[in-house]
């Protein structure tokens, strides 16, 4: 097939995007499709060649995550930009037989890129508008979440108009429609409070303070309506924040999680449930904490989840049998378009 990788984007998950992208272009090439990898809000310029790459040219695309989430202003201010497409972004995506969204956070995983895609009968990858509008906005989530006897966190959705009554404490500040932990906060006590507002609202009109659940943290892959395995999520110190998540080293995660099969077995019923709740397509992910009591709270969903070098549902792909490559060309060939 040919195939436009869709990378980068406007979002706090820039970074860990151009990161996946690289590694799902390279894993299509050797798969045998011909691939064009593509950023969709710096586009091509009218003058560049559009090339899809086939296996005699060989996939060497590559792209280190740094420490911090990348500044987005700086990027508009050398770009001039002010839209979320870039260049030429529909008319490349249009000679290709399939779209894999490769995007993650902003536009690209709340619905309005899968929304133009569309609108203009382009195929892609992943979950439609509506599933990932309902997953990236985590208020909306919970509320389905809750409606559909899925246990989760409670919470309060805050913005910057309502009064700022403070939270039970401990508690977690976060943007409503972020990830990749950008903007998160552990908010211990009172003192901590309006500095975690201040930092969260940075990043988005509205947050959500989610009352801090102390436990061991999981995800769960949902891949053509099969739950794969768990896997364990462990920092070595501090919580699974945005350097925890993309620095080699920093995060110790378990696959198949070492959980009693009891308690396995539920979370990846929780994971179909919350998959079929939000309506999401052929792949997503599902975070989870469990308690030491065993008790098992949803945090959110990902439509896009991460396929970087160091990402969680690859690695849980690679426990249930399936290769990178294999899990890639998978995605590929379930796709979602107008017919």
């Amino acid at each position: 097939m040919k195939i436009v990788v869709l990378a980068g984007g406007y979002s706090p998950e820039r970074e860990v995007s151009l990161s996946s992208g690289a590694m799902i272009t390279n894993a299509l090439i050797e798969k045998g499709h011909n691939v064009c990898l593509v950023d969709s809000y710096l586009g091509v310029a009218d003058n560049e060649e559009v090339w899809f790459k086939s296996q005699k040219d060989g996939g060497n695309y590559y792209h280190q995550i740094g420490k911090n989430a990348p500044d987005l202003k700086h990027l508009t201010d050398i770009t001039q930009e002010r839209g979320f497409i870039g260049n030429r972004v529909i008319e490349i995506c249009s000679l290709a037989d399939v779209v894999f969204l490769a995007l993650h956070g902003g536009a690209g995983e709340n619905g309005q890129m899968q929304a133009v895609l569309d609108a203009h009968g382009i195929s892609y990858t992943g979950s439609d508008y509506a599933g990932c509008l309902q997953a990236m906005d985590k208020h909306l989530a919970k509320l389905i979440m809750r409606a559909s006897g899925i246990p989760t966190p409670d919470w309060k959705l805050y913005t910057k108009e309502k009064a700022m009554e403070s939270f039970s404490f401990p508690c977690v500040a976060k943007p409503c429609g972020g990830g990749s932990s950008v903007g998160v906060i552990m908010v211990e006590d009172q003192s901590q409070w309006e500095e975690a507002l201040r930092t969260a609202f940075k990043y988005e009109e509205r947050i959500l303070a989610e009352v801090k659940i102390t436990g061991r943290e999981f995800s769960v892959g949902v891949l053509g309506g099969k739950a794969l395995p768990a896997i364990e999520i462990i920092p070595k110190s501090g919580f699974y924040d945005y350097e925890n998540k993309y620095q080699s080293d920093r995060t110790e995660e378990i696959c198949p999680a070492n959980i009693i099969k009891k308690r396995a077995d539920e979370m990846e019923r929780l994971a179909l449930n919350v998959h079929e709740a939000l309506g999401l397509g052929y792949y997503s992910r599902i975070d989870f904490l469990m308690e030491e009591n065993g008790n098992i709270y949803c945090l959110e969903a990902n439509t896009l989840p991460g396929m970087t070098p160091f990402s969680l549902l690859p690695q849980e792909a690679l426990a249930a049998g399936i290769s990178y490559a294999d899990l890639c060309d998978d995605i590929a060939n379930h796709w979602r378009g107008v017919l």
